[in-house]
């Protein structure tokens, strides 16, 4: 087994590896920028080396830097975590060059899935359903305007080379889909370098529900079941939960070999998921996407099938088989996760760097926290404002949720502002709580809230008329009685002077 292994990643990834590390008994490398020098990555490494400026672009990615440290500081191999550069094909390349290895996929596994025409062709070659669309990228606005009108509105556009949501727009009709296409265009250019966009059908209320995948170097692929990360803000996940709870037995096997027919398809190695856009409506799944690394939301699977995926990982890297059979994967219980950031929900969740002066983390049976921060951390503004990773598990959903909404109440973080009161206010939804889950629920939610908030706003305004009323008739009441009085007083006074006369 690996006696040492680098983290070429920071904050609350890079600390879930040295902890699997740990777990293992392999010393941990870690890097880190001017910014992170008093990172827990850091402290909690055996070894840490600086390599660069606050920017990622002249630290983190820096990717001939970090193959440098693992060299002098006797690394065997390099965990990329998530983002940064473990989706990069060239920097594997340079890391097996370098006679280093790579935990995580074949270069050729991330080219073919790394674009998502590129995709959808494999996809659609190893006989996996995918949503109605394109598979070159759109030439000109005359091959989009075709494309729609041949499939029907509504459409989405989405950038080939990229994710997150940049160079994605949903068309409803086609006086939109000119000016939506320049933009995602744009976007994609900018965000990726790629300006190819491809467009495909718009499914209803869609679900988004991704399969974990484990690959090992001896051909045996297993799927570990999935997860439910509908609920996402501007395309990005903020909750996840597995199983997902529009799920059954039988769904879950046909999207599992589906899952398992696209890792075959391009000889996959180690931990990946294949995404799926899921019908509300009927139940038909559809290929979105394959991410080939670790997710964020990889704990809801550890906690409810008991598999460690980073340790597996590490295995898998060292040429050992899967410790386990699909026949072996159980799902057990539930689990949700909050992905936990530094952003203020009432600003439009605008980042909120700055110093944590108070962290309070909740703890007990079923609580799991993957943090990166401490008491005293600062909150840099040249990274993601993710900081945590909250999950909990219970023997049911309903279990898990009454876990969730307790655990919530006893996180504070102080100093900086974070999504932890917009997560106590989304667990208490109606449609949260029943499971009517797709990725169109927080613009819903907002709405709802909204017109709360307008109704509470409409009471309030009633009750201060009201109030103004009470108060205007008593004032008119209490004047006309202090007329009275002084018409009395006039009459008394006449008649004390006629009494003299």
């Amino acid at each position: 087994m690996f006696k040492k292994i680098l983290i070429a990643n920071r904050g609350e990834i890079a600390c879930r590896v040295i902890r699997a590390c740990r777990d293992m008994g392999i010393k941990t490398v870690a890097v880190y920028s001017e910014a992170d020098k008093n990172a827990l990555h850091v402290r909690m490494s055996d070894e840490a080396f600086h390599i660069g400026n606050p920017p990622s672009s002249e630290s983190y990615l820096r990717g001939e830097k970090i193959i440098e440290v693992a060299k002098k500081s006797g690394a065997e191999a390099i965990h990329p975590g998530y983002g940064f550069l473990s989706e990069n094909a060239n920097f594997v390349r340079k890391v097996t060059e370098a006679g280093i290895v790579f935990i995580g996929p074949p270069p050729e596994a991330m080219e073919g899935m790394g674009g998502k025409i590129s995709a959808r062709k494999i996809a659609i070659e190893a006989d996996v359903p995918v949503v109605p669309g394109t598979t070159e990228p759109l030439k000109n606005y005359e091959d989009a305007l075709e494309t729609a009108q041949k499939i029907g509105f509504p459409v989405m556009l989405k950038a080939s080379a990229g994710g997150g949501g940049k160079g994605m727009r949903l068309v409803f009709e086609e006086s939109e889909l000119k000016s939506a296409l320049e933009t995602a265009q744009s976007e994609a250019l900018a965000g990726f370098g790629d300006d190819a966009v491809y467009v495909e059908k718009a499914v209803v209320r869609p679900r988004h529900i991704e399969i974990q995948l484990f690959s090992d170097k001896h051909g045996n692929h297993v799927h570990l079941g999935e997860r439910e990360c509908s609920i996402q803000r501007r395309h990005q996940k903020v909750i996840e939960e597995s199983p997902s709870p529009i799920n059954d037995r039988i769904l879950r096997h046909r999207m599992g070999e589906c899952a398992v027919k696209v890792a075959k398809a391009v000889n996959y190695v180690g931990a990946g998921t294949v995404e799926f856009l899921v019908s509300d409506l009927d139940k038909s799944f559809y290929f979105l996407e394959m991410n080939t690394r670790l997710q964020v939301e990889h704990p809801v699977t550890e906690l409810v099938t008991g598999i460690d995926l980073v340790r597996e990982q590490i295995r898998v890297a060292w040429g050992e088989k899967l410790s386990f059979t699909q026949a072996d994967v159980q799902m057990n219980g539930h689990a949700i996760e909050c992905r936990v950031y530094a952003e203020d929900p009432e600003n439009n969740f605008l980042p909120s760097p700055g110093k944590i002066t108070r962290l309070q983390v909740p703890s007990g049976n079923g609580v799991r926290d993957d943090s990166g921060i401490y008491e005293g951390s600062e909150i840099s503004i040249y990274y993601d404002p993710m900081i945590s990773k909250f999950c909990v598990y219970g023997r049911t959903r309903e279990e898990a949720l009454g876990r969730l909404r307790r655990a919530l109440q006893e996180y504070e973080v102080g100093g900086i502002k974070t999504t932890l009161p917009f997560f106590r206010e989304i667990i208490e939804d109606t449609e949260f709580i029943e499971g009517k889950l797709d990725t169109g629920f927080i613009p819903r939610w907002q709405e709802r809230r909204e017109k709360r908030e307008a109704t509470e706003i409409e009471k309030d305004l009633a009750i201060i008329a009201a109030a103004l009323n009470n108060c205007k008739t008593q004032v008119t009441a209490t004047v006309s009685a202090n007329q009275n009085v002084s018409r009395w007083q006039k009459a008394g006074r006449l008649a004390l002077h006629a009494s003299r006369l």
